[in-house]
């Protein structure tokens, strides 16, 4: 798969944690051929996506679904929408997919799909008819027991509603639980837009008070990337007596020297989510600074106790990771997945000191709240903020002691996460006998 590099970026990641278990004198020819298993997709499905935009003309798009584990249960991963999608992007995301699912705990597989449509500068009618028609070709795969997708990039509550919209129109069914992030108003679950950024800063709560004997309030928070996870990580980071010292998007980054307010906060919620605009908006309006084509790893003059990297793949390479050490940097904890690259990563685990917690652990819990969701749609009921919020607090905090226990005396919780998550899956494909 030498044309799909991020998928084997994944791989290789993954394989460098787990090798002590492939040494294993009794089970690690058992753990080979386990891991061996997993790195191939059970299924993967390829459709055309035929929409019309509102001049009339017809374009085609590409999609895809990878269903990649169901050993825990159905298959469960987000749709993205973004012209950079290929089938080896998804089959990354749903590789990571399988381990972050198995640390939640709960009986869900893993999967990926999505498509190369890009939804920037399309008209809300134009993303409607591309939606429909996506939904047309993925409905026949999907379902409440097969697999159940979700949002990513460019698929938010808009897009999933409408992509259940034409689910309903196709199936005549209306009780099913075959997409997840829905709007409660038609068996969505409370909390689930912010569940990942929440999720991200709950489990680095837990490192910073346990590795570090410190406390997240006064802390300068970098946060990379203008999306749900960035939204709500800022939120809460906030909330903690944090110092959000910035957000990006693709076109450049938005620094606080001195920490984001609360009406900055509001305003960068109202642009994405309301205006949909680029951040560039807020540079009269905010207490911010906008700096073009730029992201927080690029900046030397800016001071980071912890940064939660929320944007993209491969965001912090080996010179943004080497830039953070030099600057003091405490902590890596990722609100995207696989958002330093393999050099960057090798950065990191040469500053032990340095507490590192992968997407697989750190940006679970927005896979956990949906996997919520799917129970609360299986018992026809409806559960109230407060009771996901402590649920969504207790996973991160089951999720923070299977890295520990998994990294054990000597392990890094790098290590740990993926460990854990491993032998969750291994386990069940030895007594389900698909692995021998």
């Amino acid at each position: 798969y030498s044309h799909q590099p991020v998928f084997l970026q994944a791989v290789e990641e993954m394989a460098l944690s787990i090798t002590p278990l492939f040494h294993d004198p009794i089970h690690g020819e058992f753990y080979r051929r386990a891991f061996l298993y997993l790195t191939e997709p059970e299924r993967m499905i390829s459709f055309h996506v035929p929409w019309m935009d509102d001049e009339g003309m017809q374009h085609v798009n590409r999609g895809w679904r990878v269903e990649f584990s169901s050993a825990l249960g159905p298959y469960k991963g987000g749709l993205r929408f973004h012209p950079t999608v290929n089938d080896g992007i998804l089959k990354f995301l749903g590789f990571e997919q399988i381990f972050k699912n198995a640390l939640t705990g709960l009986p869900m597989g893993g999967g990926k799909g999505g498509s190369d449509f890009d939804p920037k500068g399309k008209s809300e009618a134009e993303i409607r008819r591309f939606c429909e028609s996506f939904m047309t070709q993925l409905n026949r795969y999907i379902g409440a027991s097969t697999d159940v997708p979700a949002g990513d990039i460019g698929v938010g509550g808009r897009e999933i509603g409408f992509m259940t919209g034409q689910y309903k129109r196709l199936s005549n069914l209306h009780g099913e639980g075959i997409l997840t992030g829905k709007s409660p108003l038609f068996g969505g679950i409370e909390l689930r837009p912010e569940a990942t950024g929440f999720g991200t800063v709950y489990i680095a709560q837990h490192a910073i008070e346990d590795k570090l004997k410190r406390s997240l309030e006064g802390s300068r928070c970098a946060v990379s990337g203008s999306g749900n996870v960035a939204q709500y990580a800022s939120m809460m980071l906030i909330d903690l007596g944090a110092k959000v010292v910035s957000i990006s998007d693709s076109d450049g980054c938005l620094v606080f020297e001195d920490g984001m307010t609360d009406d900055d906060l509001n305003q960068f919620i109202e642009a994405k989510q309301i205006k949909r605009a680029r951040l560039s908006i807020l540079s009269n309006t905010s207490t911010g600074k906008y700096i073009p084509n730029a992201s927080p790893w690029t900046l030397p003059d800016l001071q980071i106790d912890f940064a939660f990297p929320s944007a993209t793949q491969n965001e912090i390479d080996q010179d943004g990771a080497t830039m953070l050490m030099k600057k003091g940097t405490m902590g890596v904890f990722e609100g995207a997945n696989l958002p330093v690259t393999l050099e960057g990563q090798q950065v990191l685990r040469e500053h032990s000191s340095v507490v590192y917690i992968p997407g697989k652990a750190a940006n679970a819990g927005g896979v956990g709240v949906s996997g919520l969701e799917m129970s609360q749609n299986a018992s026809r009921t409806y559960w109230k903020r407060e009771k996901v919020e402590i649920m969504l607090k207790e996973m991160m905090a089951e999720i923070y002691q299977q890295m520990k226990e998994g990294a054990g005396e000597d392990g890094t919780l790098e290590q740990g996460c993926n460990r854990a998550g491993f032998l969750k899956v291994a386990h069940a494909l030895k007594e389900l006998g698909w692995v021998y």
